[in-house]
């Protein structure tokens, strides 16, 4: 089947194209969720189908169980959707089959465009050309590959090449709120995800208390620690004082990486900017790009300073592999991140930033912080609800009113407004309390939406309450 389909390439795309146009032009009606589903799967197929005949069959059995996950009212997992130009981008990444690697040509050249991304991305941020960066696969991977530097950086301090040598002690992290993305990469990396030092948070919030920071900090201040910082917490999107963790920086001998996954991109705001002051001066960055930058999964990248590179390449070097040339020659990502293989992620990021351009991505990132006020506005005008945190960003965290009902009905809620599928949102825990999370990051959500999650909100509510809470709600 293969020469077959082959031939047969253009009504192939074009079968993928109208497949595209039908799901993307559905998308703001397509549920959210759905329940369990049960698939007739067919089994291997002696000869094949073809392509044409395979889509026909997915369609059937499992294009119905597709959620609206790139759609206006996923607010789960600060999903973002996927703009038309990343689409495109992230097309031709599958047709141009690229592996990036070195910028010679030898082989291919995509990292050239890599690197160009990077210098646009940098522009985006507002941060210095002192830093180089590279695509990997999400969040996870960025804090794996930022943590792992790190782990370099603390043995060379040392004295020791812990990518050759191994991890020989201990290795001093602190945090407040570390995303388990860090801790993940903690175990992978042999740091141990216990070994972290838990700073106290300021009262009522998920920030550093810096004064704390600074009481546990070594007596000896030439003795390297590592320092995670956030730059937007999950739940609240609260930030770390990254100005005083600058002025540590200056003190110690200490490595600062700041995950900033989704909230960097406070930067591309004129009013929101500030919240990042300071975070120029990091070590590594954390920036998630199927997230606000609104391309499709799997995109990230890990921002290093260039004073570092060959830390970085210390520690993902391929000097054991000769087919892939002296790691010290040539510029290749290769040796700069934890993938041999490496798609072209780079493609529909550059797509998409060239298309929209930084007036773009402002107006997309300000629209979706009015919304998030809106919605939490709109939520405490109920009477009913009372949000968990202040909105500092994107994120509604709240919770039904204590006055109306205990944590187990918040869950129940949430549980409830899943199942119908007009919007998805994920639980959290907030200063120990059951919530509900909202996190907006799609470029298409608009008012209209706002409307239609806070009437699934309202209608949830009434069928799942007794009459006596639910006449408590005001006017809207």
């Amino acid at each position: 089947m293969l020469s077959e389909d082959l031939a047969d390439i253009k009504n192939i795309l074009h079968a993928a194209e109208q497949l595209s146009e039908r799901y993307l032009s559905s998308l703001n009606e397509r549920p959210t969720a759905v329940a369990a589903p049960s698939v007739d799967w067919p089994n291997l197929p002696e000869r094949g189908m073809g392509a044409l005949s395979t889509q026909e069959l997915f369609e059937r059995i499992f294009l119905p169980n597709i959620v609206a996950s790139s759609g206006p009212r996923y607010w789960g997992f600060v999903t973002g959707g996927s703009t038309p130009a990343s689409i495109m981008g992230d097309w031709l990444t599958s047709v141009f089959d690229q592996n990036t690697q070195n910028t010679t040509g030898a082989g291919d050249c995509s990292a050239l465009l890599e690197i160009q991304t990077v210098k646009l991305l940098l522009e985006l941020f507002g941060l210095p050309d002192e830093f180089m960066g590279g695509c990997v696969t999400g969040a996870t991977m960025s804090n794996f590959s930022g943590m792992a530097v790190a782990r370099q950086w603390y043995g060379h301090q040392k004295g020791i090449d812990i990518a050759r040598e191994g991890i020989q002690e201990k290795i001093p992290v602190y945090t407040a709120t570390a995303h388990s993305s860090t801790i993940k990469a903690m175990s992978m990396l042999g740091m141990g995800s216990s070994n972290l030092t838990l700073v106290p948070c300021l009262p009522g919030r998920e920030a550093m208390d810096m004064e704390a920071l600074k009481s546990l900090l070594p007596a000896d201040k030439n003795k390297p620690f590592i320092i995670v910082a956030s730059g937007g917490t999950v739940n609240s999107v609260d930030f770390d004082d990254l100005s005083v963790l600058e002025a540590i920086r200056a003190e110690y001998n200490c490595w600062i990486h700041v995950d900033a996954a989704f909230g960097g991109f406070a930067a591309c705001s004129d009013q929101f900017r500030h919240l990042l002051k300071g975070w120029e001066h990091a070590d590594s960055i954390t920036i998630d790009f199927h997230k606000w930058l609104n391309v499709p999964y799997d995109n990230a990248m890990i921002f290093t300073r260039k004073e570092h590179a060959a830390l970085q390449m210390q520690t993902f070097q391929n000097s054991s592999a000769p087919y892939l040339g002296n790691p010290w020659e040539q510029f290749n990502y290769l040796n700069y991140g934890p993938e041999n293989s490496r798609r072209f992620r780079a493609l529909p990021v550059w797509f998409t930033l060239m298309a929209y351009g930084r007036k773009g991505y402002q107006q997309l990132v300000e629209n979706n912080i009015r919304l998030a006020n809106l919605f939490a506005g709109k939520l405490v005008a109920t009477g009913y609800f009372q949000l968990a945190a202040p909105v500092r960003l994107n994120t509604v965290c709240f919770r039904i009113h204590p006055d109306h009902a205990n944590h187990l009905q918040t869950t129940t809620l949430l549980k409830k407004l899943n199942e119908e599928g007009k919007l998805f949102m994920t639980p959290t825990v907030y200063n120990g309390e059951p919530c509900i999370r909202a996190a907006l990051v799609n470029y298409r959500t608009t008012d209209t939406d706002i409307e239609i999650a806070l009437n699934a909100v309202l209608d949830a509510v009434k069928q799942i309450f007794p009459s006596n809470l639910i006449k408590e709600f005001k006017a809207l």
